[in-house]
């Protein structure tokens, strides 16, 4: 059995989480999020905790207990504290801004890009710093994940779009004579 997937989740004041049949739905302050429950998983109420039990012996059961303990306490904890997730901007005259739920980013082609957020990311841009934030965190990082990608860091100099606690590792460039 999984150690993650043992834990309990506890519920704080003020969430609700409801267990219809395969479906867990959880209702917080920030919002609500609901998913889908695999057959080979029980998601159960205990009083102020969530229990996650598998239904069989089965590799594949075991491998979803911990997923699905994992993905319960990110809802409990999206709904009442919210996930943030930070990306910078680095090179010369590479630039991001808002208008309105479209992110527009001058990032070295010939042209602007534009990204349209999803519905529950929010996002706050100064120039080069980029903050998205929601309370779905599979999504949040599924988002940050497509932003880094349209122009992902290069190892030479360093330019692109990168998560705010990365490390890109530069290499070394031509000798030259």
């Amino acid at each position: 059995m999984s150690r993650i997937g043992k834990r309990p989740v506890f519920i704080p004041a003020g969430v609700d989480v409801i267990v219809e049949g395969d479906r867990l739905r959880v209702k917080g302050p920030k919002g609500e999020l609901e998913r889908s429950v695999h057959p080979k998983i029980s998601v159960k109420r205990d009083g102020d905790a969530v229990v996650v039990v598998a239904n069989d012996g089965s590799r594949e059961a075991r491998s979803l207990h911990g997923l699905f303990g994992a993905l319960v306490s990110n809802m409990v904890t999206g709904v009442t504290k919210g996930f943030e997730r930070a990306l910078e901007i680095v090179g010369v005259g590479y630039r991001a801004e808002m208008k309105g739920r479209t992110a527009v980013f001058s990032i070295g082609y010939s042209h602007p890009v534009h990204f349209d957020l999803p519905d529950g990311i929010d996002a706050t841009i100064e120039k080069t710093k980029i903050v998205l934030s929601g309370i779905d965190k599979e999504l949040l990082g599924v988002t940050a994940a497509k932003i880094r990608a349209l122009r992902s860091p290069e190892p030479y100099k360093g330019k692109g779009i990168k998560y705010a606690d990365e490390i890109i590792r530069r290499k070394a460039g031509k000798a030259g004579s």
